[in-house]
């Protein structure tokens, strides 16, 4: 059995008593100042585990923390004896409370999401204040008053059981939504009467990495889930051999009719969508994470409807922007075009062919839907958005006007109906939405909050710097207006960089507290994301993801050099493959930052695909078990290039109990060799490693406000006391 110190005396320190200092040296040499008190790390065993790649030796002392905390008593004692230490040292930081208090007030105003209209209602979301979750309404007219339809603060006591997806049937009578508990990826479906809010049927179980798509005919749905997996492994094991079925309304699971699976090839798995003329089912394929994908067409007017694959081997993005009006398909894609075009493609034709409908342009197309007889575009113009009309035949049709520089989504749609309605956030703006009509190109307030700050009272720029081989980077800069550079700000800077995905301009309460109390936030669009396109992401995976961590690096150096603040002032963050991020650079340059926090992140470059959704990302890192990556990652890997005797930053790393994306054990095996550098404990006063582990929380969606509220005051708290952020004061 695995041994841990106990943090009683860890908790006695933080309270202000003294712990002795270690006795004088032997008197024939002269004394030296006593050194402070230590704070101990709980004891971590090791184990003699070396692992040998394609002559690659990899020593793997943490092995037995990959565990699930739920299966093994040395977890869980590990686990509760990490949570002890680093909840007394939190909790003791100066401002912890005043900063909870203020997040809690700043959170009190009422948040809206984007509606889903159906047959004259709208379905959309509202969260009140400090609701743990928010609640969808429906509305049966533009300027009737909603009313309150499903509400999953009553789901569970510690409120992080959450309402995930949602869709309205087309006749709009019924409503298909599924249920996330404890943040993690596993789904159930459910159907309800909207009239009634009585649910219709039974439950769909074992649902995973999916939307919900109604038949024309509003009477089945189709869906996309896994086999059931043991229940010791629910949030371990690796997902193989998904498939699409369709769930007629009012009968039980076991009644679903598989329509589309490939069980020779049982890691792919399948999208699914209806055109709004109700024949074809559309079924995207893919593969990992980046986006190459085949098509699979049925025609539900076929006699004998059959999958036909009209896009084959995985070489490209496509996706469905709708129909039009000639039968054919209109699909973005980046076939021939790094930074997007709109092709047309007959699914009825003997041979398949794209026709170009819209051209690429020099900024990258980010998404496209019909609604009514135009086509919407939004295109990314250096990492900020900007929407285009275009006719069914491709003709430009102009723009849409937005309400700033920020960042829109939405624009769903379908053909007869010119109404949609999109968000619009930025950094000083909460999320607003709007109503467009396509026919008039016409933008209206839909929902507006009241946010209890002074949007004109919060500065945003965008720079660019240069990255160590030359290439131009944005970043957008966020920060007070009466704060202005003196080479000392307290900053924090983020970023996430891989799997295609861009940083746009966001809203966030809790950025806008550590804002507001003189902090200077950062956002670098490194590469790896989309913000320029396939290239710019190219730049970011496989064997350019050094250009990644360079750009970051770079970012930092550019914030001391412009004379904003100083590596002493300096804390960075990043999230899932950001946390990645985090940890790579805190290895390469530990000597740029205060402090970090490397959250969920995916720490072991060397079994990552050997967990749940990991085998998923091989696409963007590339497979340790191939020769052509083994010692690229293991070069990079956070958990493997941990040095001791290095002055690292103070860490806070973070991760939850039920995260079936990046398992924990991540984040668990990074927080034990982080700890071990360093000797095992740090003085008081000092620079700790600490570990924040949330429970029933997962990777981050579903996650309850009051949970994200505390995590939200841990990290300002801790980041205040190691970057010279003034600490707001108790009222």
């Amino acid at each position: 059995m695995r041994s841990f110190l106990l943090c009683a005396a860890v908790s006695v320190q933080l309270a202000g008593c003294a712990i002795a200092p270690p006795p004088p040296p032997p008197a024939i040499e002269a004394p030296s100042p006593a050194k402070p008190p230590a704070i101990a790390y709980p004891q971590t065993k090791t184990v003699d585990q070396v692992d040998e790649i394609h002559g690659v030796k990899i020593a793997d002392p943490y092995r037995w923390l990959e565990q699930d905390v739920r299966n093994s008593a040395d977890v869980a004692a590990w686990v509760a004896a990490q949570s002890q230490t680093t909840r007394a040292y939190l909790d003791a930081l100066p401002g912890r409370a005043a900063i909870e208090a203020r997040l809690k007030a700043l959170w009190d105003f009422d948040k809206f999401g984007v509606p889903d209209a159906a047959k004259g209602s709208y379905f959309y979301r509202i969260q009140t204040g400090l609701q743990n979750q928010a609640v969808l309404y429906v509305q049966d007219g533009l300027n009737d008053a909603p009313r309150k339809l499903i509400d999953p603060n009553a789901w569970s006591k510690d409120g992080a059981t959450a309402l995930d997806d949602q869709a309205p049937s087309p006749d709009g009578k019924l409503l298909a939504y599924s249920v996330q508990d404890g943040g993690s990826d596993w789904r159930m479906i459910r159907v309800i009467d909207v009239a009634t809010g009585q649910q219709v049927g039974g439950d769909v179980k074992w649902a995973k990495f999916t939307g919900i798509t109604w038949a024309k005919d509003s009477k089945s749905f189709f869906y996309s889930r896994y086999p059931q997996p043991p229940q010791a492994e629910m949030f371990t094991a690796l997902n193989f051999n998904q498939a699409v079925y369709r769930h007629r309304i009012g009968t039980q699971q076991s009644a679903d009719v598989k329509i589309y699976d490939r069980p020779q090839a049982p890691k792919q798995g399948f999208s699914t969508q209806v055109t709004d003329d109700g024949r074809w089912i559309v079924i995207v394929v893919w593969e990992g994470t980046d986006e190459r994908y085949e098509v699979v067409v049925i025609d539900q007017r076929a006699k004998r409807p059959t999958p036909r694959t009209i896009i084959t081997g995985f070489k490209n993005d496509y996706a469905l922007v709708g129909q039009d009006g000639r039968g054919r398909l209109l699909f973005r894609t980046d076939l021939d075009a790094p930074r997007g075009r709109i092709v047309a493609i007959d699914p009825r034709a003997k041979t398949i062919a794209t026709v170009e409908i819209v051209a690429q342009d020099t900024s990258v197309l980010t998404g496209a839907s019909r609604i009514g007889d135009v086509v919407i575009a939004s295109y990314m113009v250096d990492a900020k958005t900007e929407v285009r009309r275009f006719s069914l035949a491709g003709a430009p049709l102009g723009r849409v006007d937005l309400p700033g520089i920020g960042t829109a989504d939405g624009f769903q749609g379908k053909a007869g109906d010119p109404e949609t309605f999109f968000s619009f956030a930025s950094f000083n703006m909460p999320t607003t939405i709007y109503r467009y009509d396509s026919a008039k190109n016409e933008v209206s307030l839909f929902r507006q909050p009241k946010a209890p700050f002074d949007p004109n009272s919060i500065a945003v720029a965008q720079v660019f710097f240069t990255s160590k081989d030359g290439t131009r980077v944005p970043m957008f800069l966020v920060h007070r207006k009466d704060v202005t550079p003196n080479g000392q700000r307290p900053t924090l800077l983020y970023a996430y960089g891989g799997f295609n995905l861009s940083q746009p301009p966001s809203f966030s309460i809790a950025r806008l507290q550590w804002v507001e109390m003189g902090g200077v936030f950062a956002l670098a669009n490194v590469r790896g994301g989309n913000e320029y396109g396939k290239d710019w992401h190219n730049g970011g995976r496989l064997l350019n993801k050094q250009n990644v961590f360079d750009d970051f690096i770079a970012a930092a150096e550019y914030l001391s050099t412009s004379g904003w603040t100083a590596p002493a002032h300096l804390a960075i963050q990043g999230r899932s493959n950001g946390g990645l991020l985090i940890g790579a650079v805190l290895n390469q340059r530990p000597d740029l930052f205060a402090a970090a926090l490397p959250e969920v992140g995916v720490m072991d470059m060397m079994r990552y695909a050997q967990f749940s959704a990991g085998r998923f990302w091989t696409d963007d890192y590339g497979d340790p078990a191939d020769p052509t990556y083994t010692a690229f990652l293991k070069s990079y890997s956070p958990l493997h290039n941990v040095k001791a005797g290095v002055d690292y930053p103070a860490i806070l790393v973070t991760t939850a109990d039920t995260d079936d994306r990046v398992v924990p054990g991540h984040s668990f095996k990074y927080a034990a060799a982080i700890q071990a550098a360093q000797g095992g404990s740090f003085p008081v006063g000092g620079k700790p490693r600490l570990i924040r582990i949330e429970t029933r929380a997962g990777h981050g969606t579903g996650k309850p406000t009051d949970k994200i509220i505390a995590e939200s005051a841990d990290r300002w708290a801790f980041l205040a006391a190691h970057t010279g952020l003034a600490a707001p004061k108790a009222p």
